[in-house]
């Protein structure tokens, strides 16, 4: 047979606003504030005149050049190479004036860093003579044990050293196989 269950279900209701353009989508609730009237207001005439004012630069320059051009054209064989040797001049200076920069801050950069790190200098020095004195310490017991370790062989080898010595009876041709054990005393210098 088929299970029969109950579900619940839950149902939310959202109020739906409606779409308004223009301005009240920026500001929903309330309208601007008196600082954004403010700006908008001095904005607007500012803007205007500097607009205005870069139009006529720019009539002013076009004018200038239709003006100008024929005696470009007439003394153009002056013109051009001074126009070239000022660019490049100009060009000089821009990038003397941009390595000289650079070269400031470099030297403002390499001047804070040293007065940082003079800092921790001292700190770093005295941790770094610990890890030095530590290390000699470390060699100079290394070296002591090692020596020692030579000097003791080399007393074992000095104090005792057993040999098989064999006799032999040339005189008549016969070996004879005796092993005797003697004791070399090695002359210390």
């Amino acid at each position: 047979m088929a299970d029969v269950r109950t579900h619940s279900h839950q149902l939310q209701v959202h109020p739906q606003r409606q779409h308004e353009g223009g301005i009240k989508v920026l500001y929903p609730q309330s309208g601007p504030s008196s600082t954004q009237v403010l700006a908008v207001f001095a904005g607007v005439p500012v803007g205007g005149t500097l607009l205005t004012i870069a139009g006529l630069t720019l009539a002013g320059s076009v004018i200038g050049l239709m003006l100008a051009f024929p005696l470009f054209l007439i003394f153009s064989p002056v013109i051009v190479p001074a126009a070239f040797v000022i660019g490049l001049a100009m060009t000089g200076f821009l990038a003397s004036g941009a390595i000289g920069l650079t070269g400031l801050s470099s030297m403002s950069w390499v001047l804070n860093y040293i007065r940082r790190a003079g800092e921790h200098i001292p700190e770093e020095l005295e941790e770094a003579k610990q890890r030095l004195a530590g290390m000699a310490e470390y060699v100079g017991q290394r070296t002591k044990d090692a020596g020692q370790t030579i000097e003791d062989k080399a007393h074992d080898v000095r104090e005792t050293k057993t040999f098989d010595v064999r006799d032999r009876d040339t005189t008549k041709g016969n070996v004879r196989d005796t092993t005797k054990t003697h004791e070399v005393r090695v002359a210390s210098t």
